[in-house]
């Protein structure tokens, strides 16, 4: 009898926690596009190319000084003083091997890139270095409890502040200086507010029994995420060799545009999921339903987003980033298709890591990056559309596969772990279809066009999720804070839509 007020309790935590997260990302992404907008006026593809091949780098160093260790802390039974102070002081000395490391090796990989300013760029975003191990450890604590609030407040205040440095840098003339300081002021405001948040010290004792458990289960976790670093690692240095700095720039844009879109209400759900997952894992019920909701949910969320990139993508993108950069339409494109097809990926990380079976994610992790690099290596022949192009085809292969293991993971048959993609792709191809005809065929102004289309992208999603996929949209407003009366309306409606 006690099992249905601590379910509902969880379901309810996680529902707050994804709303505090979709808000801050909103509000993150809303402002930060706004600053994209200004950036991209004042900083050349090229320079935006730099910043970028730096990027392949620094999540490297992230990831090697974390070892791991803020996921175990995740969905541990039991933690101590002693395996929080573990943890930290082990990330510590990691990244500061790993920092001096950086900074003696920035020319050799200057030279790999073929571009010489990207030394003073890596070397500078040490900086960014330090305040992210630091954090490590009270944001785990903070996500462990659930604190999303907390989590969401101090993301958004450190976005903000980053914002208005890059753009009063950018406006002076700064360049690539912007770019850098919107990363370094990022990570240390978070830093510095999360210690406040999680009221935690760290002692001087340290366990290494406790860091071998710790390091057993963080080396896989840690291999996950390198494997994906290396690939993006290698996709960037074929496209820059081949291509140049300013195609790796362009591409770079179409990638932060899609990105934007995943995360204003994909990307919330990510933090809950995992956590949520390794609360409920000893139940096959339980975990199977919460699965497929998020799922559906997520789908559903995130594919109108993609739909009206994909179809104004032709105008949109020179309209608010100017001409110079309509170079980066036909990679917008074809990685919003794959970033539809893809989206269960980020959930299915959580599954797995909720479940304690990161072994499993890494080897698919393995097989599907290296597929990714030895496409993208056969397609930038193509230029920047034929690389994309090849992600949505890794993407079908890399979707098929999951479906593959979750089935398995859940003892469930693939056409069930199918289900919620398959749902959603009706309603999603029929707005795709819709889209196009009206961008094809109304004559307006661009900026009118692109607004008719975002409404009737909406409309028509909607209208057709409420005949093909009336329990997904029940789910999805079930995480909105409606009132028992306008909550009873909205059952009301959906009940006659899957009636009709």
């Amino acid at each position: 009898m006690e099992a249905a007020p601590v379910e509902e309790a969880l379901g309810a935590r996680a529902a707050s926690g994804v709303l505090w997260l979709a808000a801050q990302k909103w509000v993150v992404r809303v402002s930060g596009f706004a600053t994209l907008i200004v950036l991209t006026h004042q900083i050349s593809p090229r320079q935006f190319g730099v910043v970028a091949a730096a990027m392949t780098v620094i999540p490297l160093v992230y990831l090697l000084s974390d070892l791991g260790f803020s996921t175990y802390l995740l969905q541990a039974e039991d933690l101590d003083q002693q395996s929080l102070s573990t943890a930290l002081w082990m990330s510590c000395s990691a990244g500061v091997v790993l920092s001096a490391g950086l900074i003696a090796s920035a020319p050799l990989l200057a030279s790999v890139f073929g571009i010489p300013e990207l030394v003073a760029v890596l070397r500078a975003l040490v900086l960014a270095i330090v305040p992210t191990v630091l954090a490590g450890v009270p944001t785990a604590l903070l996500r462990r409890a659930m604190a999303f609030r907390a989590l969401a407040l101090q993301s958004l205040v450190a976005a903000l502040l980053a914002q208005v440095t890059a753009v009063v840098i950018a406006l002076s003339g700064g360049g690539v200086w912007a770019l850098v300081s919107q990363l370094v002021v990022t990570q240390w405001v978070v830093a510095v507010l999360a210690w406040k948040h999680a009221k935690w010290l760290p002692s001087l004792s340290l366990s290494p029994r406790l860091f071998r458990h710790m390091a057993a289960f963080g080396l896989r976790v840690s291999t996950v995420d390198l494997v994906a670093t290396l690939r993006i690692w290698a996709e960037n240095w074929i496209i820059t060799v081949t291509l140049g700095p300013s195609a790796l720039g362009l591409f770079n844009i179409g990638q932060r545009l899609v990105q934007v879109a995943q995360e204003l209400v994909a990307a919330s759900t990510i933090p809950v999921s995992t956590i949520v997952f390794a609360r409920v894992r000893d139940s096959a019920d339980r975990l199977r339903t919460t699965y497929v909701k998020a799922l559906g949910v997520a789908y559903a969320a995130v594919s109108p987003v993609m739909v009206l990139i994909v179809v104004t993508a032709p105008e949109l993108v020179p309209l608010i980033f100017g001409q110079q950069w309509r170079g980066s339409v036909a990679p917008t494109q074809a990685l919003a298709i794959a970033g539809i097809i893809t989206l269960g990926a980020m959930l299915d990380h959580g599954l797995f890591y909720g479940l304690g079976r990161p072994g499993t994610w890494l080897s698919y992790s393995v097989i599907i990056d290296f597929a990714t690099v030895a496409t993208t290596a056969l397609a930038v022949r193509w230029g920047l559309g034929g690389v994309a192009t090849g992600f949505v085809f890794v993407a079908f292969l890399a979707t098929v596969a999951r479906w593959l293991l979750v089935s398995r993971l859940l003892g469930w048959a693939v056409r069930d772990v199918a289900r919620p993609f398959l749902t959603v792709s009706v309603p999603t191809v029929v707005t795709l279809v819709v889209g196009n005809i009206v961008m094809a065929v109304v004559p307006a102004p661009p900026v009118a066009r692109l607004l008719l289309a975002a409404v009737v992208t909406v409309v028509v999603d909607v209208l057709a999720l409420r005949v093909v996929a009336v329990g997904v949209m029940r789910d999805a407003l079930g995480l909105l804070p409606l009132p028992d009366v306008h909550a009873a309306r909205v059952r009301r409606l959906l009940a006659l839509g899957s009636s009709s």
